[in-house]
């Protein structure tokens, strides 16, 4: 049986589901208005671990992930710019194209990691309808009230508001504008928009659709909601997502479900770590931004991050360093060139005594990953059975068997080395001093790197590092 922790009851419970063998899951997915990067590939080969271990364990999961390109602001307070408007005017394009060009390029890196494509995949803008329709219930049943900027969902109608994040209303702390602390707008700063009007501050919103409230937008919350419980019911099994989510996001998709239907919302929520990069938060400021793309570009295959994802327990921090990473691309090389001439073996009889270690190590595997998904400990079996004496073809077998959890590739002949850390040192200092024009400078770099067996390529995209 499956040990999940939930983050509503704050312990370690068995998982047992609402309509067994069915599991409904929703994974809270992208805002599509800037690239995917390794700390989103961290959340979702998360999510798909879950995934793989459900499966193993026989059941039948729908799961269903949303896209948001519409209606997440900058600030969770309803604060600033809408995301993908913002995303538009710098990118020179249509909010429409930005959220395409975004989608396209986080499901290709998504891919890249191996990621089980989910069952289902929904738009905000393509459920418009069922969000009117849900606020509309919310307006009737008194949860929510309607002002010249939005219409907001009233907290202090649902007595049951901090029960994910562990607060009374009274204790949260919510970013508010001088306006909603006067009242003006909101009753209560916790109070949070299901519809914004096309007005103000909004006037220019470029997506905007009729309402009973006026033209305008749906907000960030409410399209999980009207989302998922229309793919999953108004009850379903699983909420994933990450830490941040914990203080405002979820804890307003429970308010606005459980107040138009009346009934629990979602059974358990799972919430991932984040990772750190070089032990700070990942930002373009500080340099440390980093797209799968830029993992294949210093020569690293993406599964090799899977591999270092998988190194920590998902609600751990992770801290990301290309040291971290190139020990991951080395470990995954080491497995699959042990494995590499396994299968062809000729088979034998097993003994009792290698059928009973075989099936030990199945056993020992299988209690890793359904004591709440230990991947560590998974990957600590993995090893014990590559340095086991059982016979060849049955370990590449029970390889196999532990792979389609792992999602490594295990079987794929496909060696990388990666770049070494004092090669992309210099690789970093060229571009550096290329990009402060100081042409010569550069060269005397570029010389160094091609001493040491490497040649750099500069393009539109960054440099490109390949051997000589």
């Amino acid at each position: 049986m499956l040990k999940l922790y939930n983050t509503l009851s704050k312990k370690i419970e068995d998982f047992v589901p609402i309509h067994p063998p069915d599991v409904g899951m929703y994974t809270c997915g992208m805002t599509v208005y800037d690239y995917a990067h390794i700390g989103h590939g961290r959340k979702y080969v998360g999510d798909d671990i879950l995934r793989r271990v459900l499966m193993r364990l026989g059941y039948h999961v729908t799961h269903v992930q949303n896209v948001t390109d519409v209606g997440h602001l900058v600030s969770d307070a309803d604060e600033g710019e809408d995301k993908l408007e913002k995303g538009a005017v710098k990118a020179g394009k249509t909010v429409w194209e930005v959220a395409d060009f975004f989608t396209k390029h986080f499901y290709d890196s998504m891919d890249k990691l191996n990621i089980l494509r989910p069952t289902i995949t929904c738009r905000a803008t393509d459920h418009i309808p069922e969000q009117i329709s849900l606020i509309k219930k919310l307006v009737e049943k008194g949860f929510a009230y309607d002002t010249p900027e939005a219409v907001y969902f009233d907290v202090t109608k649902f007595p049951q508001y901090g029960k994910l994040f562990g607060q009374s209303l009274e204790e949260k702390k919510v970013g508010v504008r001088e306006e909603v602390k006067t009242g003006e707008f909101k009753l209560h700063p916790a109070d949070f928009a299901l519809w914004f009007k096309r007005v103000g501050r909004f006037a220019g919103h470029t997506m905007h659709w009729d309402s009973p409230w006026g033209d305008g937008f749906p907000g960030w919350h409410i399209e999980c909601s009207a989302m998922s419980m229309k793919y999953l019911g108004e009850t379903f099994d699983i909420h994933t997502g990450g830490i941040d989510h914990i203080p405002v996001h979820h804890p307003n998709e429970i308010a606005q479900s459980e107040a138009a239907t009346g009934k629990p919302f979602v059974r358990f929520w799972v919430h991932h770590a984040f990772l750190k990069v070089d032990g700070r938060k990942m930002s373009k400021s500080l340099g440390n931004f980093y797209t799968i793309e830029d993992v294949q570009k210093k020569g690293f295959d993406p599964l090799s991050l899977r591999y270092f994802y998988l190194t920590a327990h998902y609600r751990s921090f992770l801290n990301f360093t290309w040291e971290a990473l190139t020990s991951g691309q080395n470990a995954l090389n080491e497995v699959r060139s042990s494995i590499a001439n396994l299968k062809t073996a000729e088979r034998s009889i097993l003994s009792e005594d290698k059928l009973k270690k075989i099936d030990a190590y199945r056993k020992k595997f299988d209690a890793s990953i359904t004591d709440d998904l230990n991947m560590p400990q998974a990957l600590a079996v993995v090893w014990e059975v590559v340095k086991s004496n059982i016979p060849s073809p049955d370990k590449y077998d029970l390889l196999m068997d532990f792979d389609e959890v792992l999602g490594l590739d295990l079987s794929v002949v496909r060696k990388l080395e990666p770049i070494p850390h004092d090669v992309n040192v210099l690789v970093a200092q060229h571009e550096k001093l290329r990009q402060e024009k100081k042409f010569e400078e550069s060269d005397e770099v570029r010389k160094q790197i091609e001493e040491k067996g490497y040649v750099v390529e500069d393009t539109p995209n960054g440099p490109h590092i390949k051997k000589r």
